[in-house]
This record gives C-alpha cells, structure tokens and sequence, in this order.
C-alpha cells in the first residue's frame, strides 16, 4: 500500500473554495481503482491550511489517478488559488479501520 498526507495552503480567504475542489475529487476517488480513503481536513492552526490524506493500493495508482481527464479539470481550477504546499508524508499504511483487509500485507 502506498500512504500520502500533505498540507496544501491556500491563498488567503480561499481555503472554503480549495475544499471544494478537493471534495469534488474525492468523490471521483470512489470510481478510480486503488483508492481506498481521501480525506480533506481544515487545519485548525492554520486558516489558510488544509491536509489532505490518502492510501491507495500502490504508488502507481496514485499516479494514475492524477492522470485522469476529471483530475486534470481540477487541478486546472484548483491551481490559481493554491498558495503553496507544507509538509509531505509518504508512508506504507500496514492496517487500520476502514482499510480493506485484503489489501493489507
């Protein structure tokens, strides 16, 4: 499995508009095969910030996903109101509630 958690920043004022974006991405997770969670979350200590958390089945189907015609339509609208991105983690999701149990090593 293949874990991914990032803080994007949004430009200020934006941050409501830029998770938008990112939920209407999410529900187009629940046709891509390989996603297993996307999560958006407002960053409490930062007003512009927001985390975005995702497992996929492997690295290569992340990189799919960002290849997908509705993907690049986002990033399209995202991008002029995307400020900067925080820290990246990359990590191997090992289990957890909400994983699927086969997709577990």
């Amino acid at each position: 499995m293949y874990g991914l958690t990032g803080k994007m920043i949004a430009q200020s004022g934006q941050r409501d508009t830029l998770i938008g974006y990112l939920l209407q991405a999410a529900k187009g997770m629940e046709v891509v095969e390989g996603c297993y969670l996307y999560v958006v979350s407002s960053a409490d200590d930062d007003p512009n910030g927001i985390w975005i958390t995702e497992v996929w089945r492997d690295k290569a189907a992340h990189d799919v996903s960002l290849q997908l015609e509705g993907a690049q339509e986002l990033i399209a609208k995202a991008r002029p109101i995307i400020a900067g991105f925080g820290e990246r983690f990359e990590s191997t999701p090992v289990g957890g509630k909400g994983l699927p149990e086969d997709a577990v090593q």
